[in-house]
C-alpha cells in the first residue's frame, strides 16, 4: 500500500502513541533504544533521560494526528513540518533504497520522529487512506489502530485486545447469551 519508510514511520508513531496507555511502556532509556532500533531510525541518538522525555512528550500530538479527520490532519502535518523547518531530500542508508528524509540526521530524535511521522502522513492524506487509522474496537481500550492489511480487517490495537475480545465472544457463545 505505502512505501516501506512510510509504513515504518506509521507503525512507529502508532506504537509511540499507544505507549501512553496503561500499562504505560517506553518508560526507560533502554526501551527507547529498542524503539529506535525496532523502527529503523537513523542518525543522532543521545540515549539519555532528556531525549526520552522529549520523545514521550510527542505521544499526545501523534495520537491527535493519527486519529484526526483528513482536514485536521493536514493542519497538524503542515504545522509540524513548519515548526521543524523540514526540507525534503532523498536519502539512502542502512540497506534501504532512496526514500525521503526531511530533517538533518543530527537533529534531536523527537524532532526527527515528528518530521518522519508528518512525512508519512502526507502519503496517507494524499491517498485518502485515513480509514487505515482508527481506534481499537475493544470497548475498554483507547489504542490507535494502524491497518495495513489488504482486506482492511484489523480492528484491535494489539493481540492482547484481540485475544480478550475473542475470549469474551467465545464465553458468550458458550453461555448461550
Amino acid at each position: 500500500m505505502f512505501a516501506h519508510d512510510v509504513e515504518i514511520a506509521l507503525q512507529a508513531a502508532t506504537a509511540l502513541a499507544n505507549s501512553a496507555l496503561p500499562p504505560e511502556t517506553m518508560t526507560t532509556v533502554e526501551e527507547l533504544a529498542m524503539f529506535f532500533d525496532d523502527y529503523s531510525y537513523s542518525g543522532r541518538h543521545d540515549l539519555d533521560e532528556a531525549e526520552l522525555e522529549g520523545v514521550l512528550a510527542l505521544r499526545g500530538e501523534l495520537r491527535d494526528l493519527l486519529t484526526a479527520t483528513r482536514e485536521d490532519a493536514v493542519v497538524i502535518v503542515n504545522r509540524m513540518l513548519a515548526e521543524e523547518q523540514a526540507l525534503p531530500q532523498l536519502a539512502r542508508h542502512d540497506g534501504f533504497d532512496w526514500h525521503l528524509h526531511a530533517i538533518d540526521p543530527d537533529a534531536p530524535l523527537p524532532a526527527r520522529i515528528r518530521v518522519e511521522t508528518a512525512m508519512a502522513m502526507i502519503d496517507v492524506i494524499r491517498a485518502d487512506e485515513l480509514s487505515r487509522l482508527g481506534l481499537c474496537a475493544d470497548d475498554e481500550c483507547e489504542g490507535v489502530v494502524l491497518d495495513l492489511s489488504r482486506n482492511r480487517s484489523r480492528r484491535f490495537c494489539s493481540t492482547s485486545c484481540g485475544n480478550r475480545n475473542a475470549v469474551a465472544a467465545y464465553r458468550a457463545r458458550q453461555s448461550g447469551t
